[in-house]
């Protein structure tokens, strides 16, 4: 018989219309899906998806995991066919339509539908439809947790905390990135769940994990991608400066496509 494992969860809201859980509000329910369904914004959405979001998960040197995303039952059903078909060839992804909700509710709600009943921590992580990990994330996040030893067994929660990475945009001419270390960043940031609790890694303010749990912190590995652009929410109010993200060279190009199975020429190619 062979030894039972962490299950790793991800959870990938994909233009999911909740109620909270934006920095940019809106009126109603509606306003938000206008805003969320916009066709420039959709393109804008579904191309940084296909290009920096999913190539890395499809490269997992640890394929053992699973990656919930959460759309909102109104999308419209194009752009509903659109995603399934992107998603067909991954057998780690499941697409889970939701009625809108209250944000932390829902996405409870959604981990725990996936979650099975193992007597083990289950690893989980989030990550936005225009963010990625590296290839190594889900193998370096077990070898983690199975570190953390007997602390596993006094916490219900325990952050993963993956600091170094990069921040990109992506458009015709290729990748634009810098080089960033930040502590407790959405990408790359773990959590371990003890058996039994209800709340997960979308329950908890990512900034704040410190305050309320544990949190072990790993630098020195390129670990995530911040993806930027005019579309983040995070990046709508005024007075935020713009980053500058200088065009990668060829060296660069090759240290994205050996880390985050993310190519720059496929890049070119999408929106040509």
């Amino acid at each position: 018989m062979s030894t039972p494992k962490m299950q790793v969860i991800g959870l990938c809201r994909f233009s999911y219309p909740a109620l909270g859980g934006f920095q940019v509000e809106h009126e109603t329910p509606e306003a938000r899906a206008a805003f969320l369904y916009d066709p420039v914004r959709m393109e804008e959405r579904f191309a940084t998806f296909t290009a920096l979001t999913l190539p890395p998960l499809r490269a997992q040197t640890d394929p053992d995991f699973t990656l919930a995303i959460v759309v909102g039952d109104t999308m419209p059903e194009a752009l509903l066919e659109r995603l399934l078909d992107l998603t067909e060839d991954m057998p780690q992804a499941i697409v889970v339509p939701r009625a809108t909700g209250r944000h932390r509710q829902v996405m409870r709600e959604v981990i725990n539908q996936v979650r099975d009943d193992r007597p083990l921590p289950s690893l989980q992580f989030r990550m936005d439809d225009d963010d990625a990990v590296a290839v190594t994330f889900v193998q370096r996040m077990r070898e983690a947790a199975a570190d953390l030893g007997g602390m596993l067994a006094k916490h219900r929660y325990i952050g993963i905390d993956f600091n170094q990475g990069h921040i990109a945009r992506i458009g015709p001419k290729g990748i634009h990135a810098k080089h960033t270390v930040e502590t407790l960043w959405t990408p790359a940031l773990g959590m371990a769940v003890a058996p039994g609790a209800s709340r997960g890694i979308m329950n908890f303010s990512h900034a704040k994990l410190g305050r309320v749990m544990p949190v072990i912190t790993l630098p020195g590995e390129d670990m995530y991608v911040r993806g930027h652009n005019k579309f983040n929410d995070s990046r709508q109010k005024d007075g935020i400066k713009p980053v500058r993200l200088p065009l990668l060279d060829a060296t660069g190009e090759a240290a994205f496509r050996r880390t985050y199975n993310i190519d720059a020429d496929n890049i070119r190619a999408l929106f040509r």
